[in-house]
């Protein structure tokens, strides 16, 4: 298969996904209880008055008619205006992206840093005390629930020590270099608590596929040959560990995603999974549409560029 064919097919099934879950999206949230047509008209107006507002925002519809409507917007491009801010939800979502961009990459970094490493220790180790102990620690962070490590370091490093601040983005009053060094404390809390979910995965996946790899034959012959065993196990074994790695990477996204909603509540973070909690409180769907179709369009476009360059890493990929 070409290398063209296999990304247009990579292409396709990202273009149902998405669709499948715009669709999933609109439904699910139209089941939510509650009057969303609070949001945008109270109860103390006219009758015409809140006719007029909710014919504006289309409320007053039938399900079928909204929905086509709904795609019919998204087709050029528009996401609605936001019940609540009476903004459009473009504005909304790209007030928050930034602050969302950056704790997840830097999590997902620090993950990759801190788990390959921990990775080949334990594969490297194999039955020792280190390697049973990194076991030990990925289990125990795959346990994690992210809200109750929040909340943990919140009460520990923000409450009791102060070291951190616990909650917002950054100081207010503070401007230049002050105003860089104040986002990069209040980002550590969140970054910690993000790492820490998704670390025991990612450690745990790279010790078994390195175990594999050095059981493998080339391995056995590299020895025979008397090649170094750190340049065997950093330079041969773990380029072929790697390669599900690189898969669990878009993978994990998802994860990812989901933590950060939790991360950013509970640490007060002004991201989109912030604005995906206060939207749910107030039934704002355009909103909470726009926010799971920004989602789930970056979910699709990694996992897609992860499937590519698993193609290039592995050629047999692109002929399978």
């Amino acid at each position: 298969m070409s290398i063209a064919l296999f990304v247009l097919r990579r292409f396709g099934r990202g273009l149902i996904t998405i669709w499948f879950a715009v669709t999933v999206t609109f439904l699910l949230l139209r089941l939510l209880p509650g009057d969303p047509a609070l949001a945008v008209a109270s109860t103390n107006m006219t009758e015409d008055t809140r006719a007029a507002l909710l014919s504006q925002y289309g409320l007053d519809q039938p399900l079928i008619v909204q929905y086509v409507l709904y795609l019919g917007q998204l087709v050029q491009g528009h996401l609605g205006t936001s019940f609540t801010q009476s903004i459009p939800v473009t504005d909304v979502l790209l007030q928050r992206l930034p602050w969302t961009l950056l704790l997840t990459i830097t999590a997902l970094v620090l993950t990759v840093l801190i788990g390959i490493p921990l990775g080949v220790l334990a594969a490297s180790h194999k039955n020792r005390f280190l390697d049973r102990l990194v076991q030990v620690l990925g289990v125990t962070g795959q346990s994690l629930f992210v809200p109750s490590v929040g909340i943990v370091l919140l009460l520990v490093f923000g409450l009791a020590l102060s070291w951190f601040p616990i909650g917002g983005a950054y100081s207010t009053g503070v401007y230049g270099m002050e105003w860089y060094g104040s986002v990069a404390q209040h980002l550590v809390l969140p970054v910690v608590s993000l790492t820490l979910i998704q670390l025991g995965s990612y450690v745990l996946t790279m010790r078994g596929t390195l175990i594999d790899a050095l059981g493998e034959d080339y391995i056995t012959l590299a020895k025979v040959n008397g090649l170094p065993y750190r340049r065997i196990l950093w330079k041969h074994a773990l380029r072929n560990a790697l390669l599900p790695a690189t898969t669990l990477i878009g993978l994990q996204l998802g994860f990812v995603v989901g933590g950060a909603v939790l991360t950013e509540t509970v640490f007060a973070y002004p991201g989109i999974g912030r604005g995906i909690y206060e939207a749910v409180t107030q039934l704002d769907f355009p909103v909470l549409q726009g926010a799971f179709l920004l989602l789930a369009v970056t979910v699709v476009i990694v996992n897609m560029l992860t499937d590519i360059a698993y193609g290039f890493l592995d050629p047999r990929v692109k002929t399978s």
